[in-house]
């Protein structure tokens, strides 16, 4: 067996090695940019719904707070 014999299994293993990686570090990244993406786009959709549970919440008090004077003017 002379070094040719034992070179070229060896290339073709490193070889197939870094073809898989050439394939999978892309990809990698690129999932990786589209969970941050989701990630943003899900923060904005909760901070949106956030808001307008608040704005809910604020025309509850005002409401509630304006039926309140009204029975306090029916009372006097």
């Amino acid at each position: 067996m002379n070094w040719a014999e034992l070179i070229v299994p060896v290339i073709t293993v490193l070889g197939v090695f870094i073809a898989n990686a050439a394939m999978i570090i892309p990809l990698f990244l690129w999932v990786r940019a589209e969970a941050r993406a989701d990630t943003r786009h899900n923060d904005a959709k909760l901070e949106s719904t956030r808001e307008l549970v608040r704005a809910i919440h604020d025309e509850i008090k005002d409401f509630h707070k304006r039926l309140i004077e009204i029975e306090l003017k029916k009372n006097v």
